[in-house]
């Protein structure tokens, strides 16, 4: 249990927020939100003591032990992996250590046999000797596999990085868990394995993270940090932003009664009540359904970005061909082999790979970035394609101003037309004058938007799209291709965004394509299509 009292925090005239008091407790999963910018990883780091606050305090239940997802990827370079997951649970550790050093001795004393009595003891207590093999299990489930273990963590990958990372913040169920972005750099299968093990978590659970469906699958309750203050909801973030957006339609609607309020409210959490209790995705944290509360939904002071694609025509009946292109990576393997299929009328596809690479390199051969080894495409004559590449920095080498950024891809120039489209993306006032190059992750991306929504393209290729962007611009960006009236070619990590666009599912693999019509939901729980997969991943 986490109990904070009177918090605050400043950096120099500026307060994040102040007056926070809450308390987690255990069984419960706090997802925290924000816009980019309003503390949320400051919260956390408050709350791990990495951080000072201005007032106010922070208390954990006696004896109590608290684990954290650590962000430096090089803490634990010297340690092999089973060791560096044990060292997250630093008590047990310090006992393991200490018991080596002592059965070491050559002159081993009674004293020592004491000491080493009462080190057995606190080692059996901490359930030391499943140490190992609850290591080894962790890691295996977030797909390091077992010829890894004892490898030193400096000659692992950025991304096995983080899945150790992760395996030792969870080694050792702590009482108190704070992770932050837990699923950054995670394939789709690792997240699954990961919602699955937090959803039955039995301890205080906070996490900070941009994937809705992570949220929607582990959470209990929602902790918004918004205009300086932290506020805690009931539900998880779906109940959140949908009952944020009903309150805000109901508060523009002045003229409504009191009584009708309440009333759409309350069937409001009916609905979503006996939509969560249906779902795939329950849990045994179903318990939050019962503690929603028509006093709490309030409407939200977020901004959400104007993202609205508008085709400038309807495309005809040749869309995209595609027939048997190849390419290999450098090391000879294949990236991409006889890929084969066409793009109908109306399809919104993702596109699959173990390999987030074959993903790029399909993307950037269809919009001539890349040539491939073997094999050809062919857009129909009215098609026009708007591509959001995976990497945008190439679009950001000048020093341009915003509006003068824009007015590169535009043949309106004036400055009116270009506010237009800044402003949709919340970029207002003196901001259109802010040099491009100096921009965060997080406008670039909402920069690269503004640009396809001029394009009035009726095909979009979208490489990862959500990278960057806060969970307010992702909605805003799902929402718009769910309504888009044209043809949809993507890759993501977003599981969220995936089930609500695609149609269409084609796995990319180094033996041939996976092609499905199916929702993404269906695809990755079909036992015959993940046999196949297993198949076309070995051959």
């Amino acid at each position: 249990m986490i109990t904070v009292s009177n918090l605050a925090i400043q950096f120099g005239k500026k307060t994040l927020f102040q007056d926070v008091n809450i308390k987690f407790t255990p069984g419960n999963c706090y997802g925290i939100i924000g816009a980019n910018g309003a503390g949320k990883s400051t919260f956390l780091r408050l709350i791990s003591g990495d951080l000072d606050s201005t007032k106010g305090s922070i208390q954990f239940a006696p004896g109590e032990r608290l684990s954290v997802l650590r962000q430096n990827h090089h803490e634990f370079d010297e340690y092999n992996v089973l060791d560096a997951v044990m060292m997250g649970y630093s008590e047990l550790w310090k006992v393991m250590k200490e018991r080596e050093e002592l059965y070491a001795k050559s002159d081993f004393s009674e004293e020592d046999g004491i000491k080493a009595a009462d080190l057995e003891e606190k080692f059996a207590e901490m359930d030391g000797w499943n140490a190992e093999s609850d290591a080894a299990s962790l890691l295996s489930g977030l797909g390091i596999k077992e010829a890894s273990h004892f490898t030193a963590l400096k000659d692992l990958s950025g991304k096995e990085k983080v899945k150790v990372l992760l395996a030792q913040a969870l080694f050792g169920k702590p009482d108190n868990l704070l992770l932050d972005e837990p699923t950054n750099d995670l394939d789709l299968e690792t997240v699954t394995w990961l919602e699955n093990y937090l959803a039955n978590f039995d301890n205080t659970l906070l996490v900070v993270s941009h994937d809705r469906h992570f949220l929607d699958s582990v959470c209990t309750h929602v902790v918004d940090i918004d205009f300086g203050k932290v506020q805690l909801f009931s539900g998880n973030y779906s109940f959140w932003y949908q009952s944020s957006q009903l309150a805000l339609r109901q508060q523009q609607a002045q003229n409504k009664k009191a009584e009708e309020k309440k009333k759409e409210l309350l069937e409001f959490i009916q609905r979503f009540s006996a939509n969560v209790a249906k779902s795939k995705q329950t849990t045994s944290r179903k318990k939050m359904l019962e503690k929603l509360n028509v006093e709490e939904i309030q409407p939200s002071t977020r901004r959400y970005p104007a993202i609205i694609f508008t085709p400038e025509r309807e495309t005809g009946n040749t869309i995209l061909e595609i027939h048997n292109i190849s390419k290999k990576a450098e090391d000879g393997s294949f990236l991409l082999k006889d890929v084969t299929f066409n793009v109908e009328k109306d399809d919104k596809i993702v596109f699959l790979s173990r390999n987030p690479l074959a993903m790029t390199t399909l993307f950037d051969i269809i919009n001539d970035q890349l040539k491939p080894d073997t094999g050809s495409h062919k857009w129909g004559v009215t098609i026009t394609n708007a591509y959001l590449p995976l990497d945008n920095s190439n679009f950001f080498n000048n020093k341009l101003s915003l509006v003068d950024w824009l007015a590169q891809f535009s043949n309106d120039t004036t400055e009116m037309y270009l506010r237009g489209f800044l402003g949709k993306m919340l970029f207002s006032g003196e901001d259109i004058y802010k040099e491009a190059s100096v921009c965060s992750g997080g406008e670039k991306m909402r920069c690269m938007i503004a640009r396809m929504m001029m394009r009035n393209a009726n095909v979009m290729t979208l490489d990862t799209p959500t990278n960057h962007l806060d969970l307010e611009s992702i909605q805003a960006f799902n929402n718009s291709l769910v309504n888009f009236k044209g043809n949809i070619l993507f890759s993501s990590h977003d599981h969220e965004f995936i089930q609500t666009v695609a149609n269409r599912v084609i796995e990319l693999t180094p033996n041939g394509i996976i092609d499905k019509i199916i929702e993404y939901d269906d695809y990755i729980t079909n036992e015959d299509i993940a046999t196949q997969r297993e198949k076309m991943y070995q051959i």
